[in-house]
């Protein structure tokens, strides 16, 4: 990598020179040839040599058709100089044999350096396009020493970091990593010196005021021809914007969640508030009783005060991930919408394992749980089933971790299969104006971040339609970067 070459070597400007300077190149060469033949008593043995170096010389510097010219003048300059009589076809057969085995070599040789003139040409070409390549792109791109010494710098590098690339030439990739990430650049030459490359990654990158950047890192090794490992390549690509962007989509995707749970919400309030008033309206009509209905008052309250609590939930973050028991939080998230459950008549399945937990973000599993059981609601019909489960688990594959699997199944409408292949993505929504398009989205973004997995499986054949949504959350952790 580096910056375009400013100069190209002879052979791959020779197409460009004009026809009078290649012929009388060619003519000079066999020029050249003839008086080194007449003064050195040593070649005056043998012509051919001599003239044979012309013509390869001819053919590799200014092209085929000047050393095919330059062959045919060889081969008169023989005749004259060396072979008697002159220019007369009356000569000894080894002579001609060998003239005319000069000429196949000669013609051999001019092919040869031609094939090779050319490949040449065209690498150097390529290399010209590469460079313009790296050095026009948007993203930065930078070599290194195995020692971490850059070497090159193009101009997405100086725009991302502020360092111009004669600044920045010699001086370790260490001053492009925050303090707290030197560590990480020391591991990653350490895996290039062994050939292994570094698969993209997210961090953060310092720029030359001293402000931190979020980037996408991807870096490969540098080999010679022998395949041992001499540097290292690196592409990174600012992703600041990108990351604003769609944090800016999770609030507004929370702010959504929150809207839907309102109703839910208000409705599940309303009942108890409406019992505390009635209570107390007995308290004070029947005041022997009135320890009793007020202990039941009290109890109200507090359902109240717990409802509002799991509301919370929903957009208090945290900083950490912390235990949390994931029965017990699906079937807070529940009840928050048994009013709508009920009202469209959808019986609830619920097989929970009381003892699955795991480390998490509670707020975070509330708006997944909250997600997807809203969407089992809306795909289903008055008198759909809704079965829930949560169960101890193994991953199905890669480590094979233990963890917890939380099903979701409904009897509704299903989705079909062109649609199950986008509803993972940001803005595509079967719901028409009733959907955002973020919900499974961001879900997907949630259990990803708890470093799990969520799967589909949906029917839409009548008596058989439905949908299945499988979210395998580990019991520990593994944040990606």
């Amino acid at each position: 990598m580096g910056r375009e070459s400013e100069s190209t070597p002879a052979l791959a400007r020779s197409s460009r020179l004009s026809w009078p300077v290649r012929y009388g190149g060619a003519l000079l060469a066999v020029a050249v040839g003839a008086c080194f033949w007449l003064l050195s008593s040593l070649i005056h043995r043998d012509p051919f040599a001599v003239f044979i170096l012309g013509v390869i010389f001819t053919a590799r510097f200014l092209g085929f058709g000047p050393a095919v010219f330059g062959t045919a003048l060889s081969v008169a300059t023989i005749d004259y100089l060396a072979f008697e009589p002159r220019f007369s076809l009356a000569m000894a057969g080894a002579d001609m044999a060998r003239l005319l085995i000069f000429v196949v070599i000669s013609l051999l040789a001019a092919s040869l350096a031609r094939q090779r003139s050319q490949a040449e040409v065209l690498a150097d070409q390529t290399l010209e396009e590469m460079a313009a390549i790296v050095e026009s792109s948007d993203d930065a791109i930078y070599s290194a020493t195995r020692e971490g010494v850059i070497t090159s710098w193009n101009h997405g590098a100086e725009e991302l970091y502020g360092y111009r690339a004669e600044e920045i030439l010699g001086q370790s990739v260490l001053l492009t990593a925050p303090p707290e990430r030197a560590h990480e650049t020391r591991s990653n030459l350490a895996n290039l010196a062994r050939g292994a490359s570094v698969e993209s990654y997210q961090t953060e990158r310092r720029r030359k005021d001293g402000s931190l950047v979020s980037v996408l890192l991807s870096i490969s090794p540098l080999r010679n021809r022998k395949g041992a490992v001499v540097g290292a390549s690196a592409i990174v690509r600012d992703i600041s914007k990108q990351l604003r962007a769609e944090e800016a989509l999770r609030r507004n995707e929370k702010l959504a969640t929150a809207g839907r749970l309102t109703a839910a919400i208000a409705h599940e309030i309303n009942n108890p508030l409406e019992a505390v008033t009635n209570l107390l309206y007995l308290a004070r009509q029947d005041p022997a009783r009135a320890d009793q209905h007020l202990e039941m008052a009290e109890r109200e309250v507090l359902r109240v005060a717990d409802i509002a609590q799991q509301a919370l939930g929903f957009v208090r973050d945290v900083s950490d991930a912390r235990p949390l028991n994931v029965s017990s939080t699906l079937d807070e998230v529940l009840q928050l919408y048994t009013v709508k459950i009920t009202t469209k008549k959808i019986a609830t399945k619920k097989e929970f394992d009381k003892s699955c937990e795991i480390s998490g973000f509670a707020g975070e599993l509330r708006q997944l749980f909250s997600n997807l059981i809203v969407n089992a609601v809306d795909a289903m019909q008055a008198g759909g089933c809704l079965r829930l489960r949560v169960c101890r688990a193994q991953e199905h594959s890669g480590h094979r971790r233990a963890g917890v699997r939380v099903i979701f199944a409904d009897n509704g409408s299903g989705i079909s299969d062109a649609d199950r292949n986008r509803i993972f993505e940001p803005f595509f929504t079967t719901k028409k104006d009733s959907g955002t398009g973020l919900g499974l989205w961001l879900s997907e973004g949630i259990v990803h971040k708890h470093g799990g997995r969520i799967t589909v499986r949906s029917c839409t054949r009548p008596g058989r339609s439905g949908t299945v949504f499988s979210v395998f959350l580990p019991r520990t952790m593994a944040l990606r970067a």
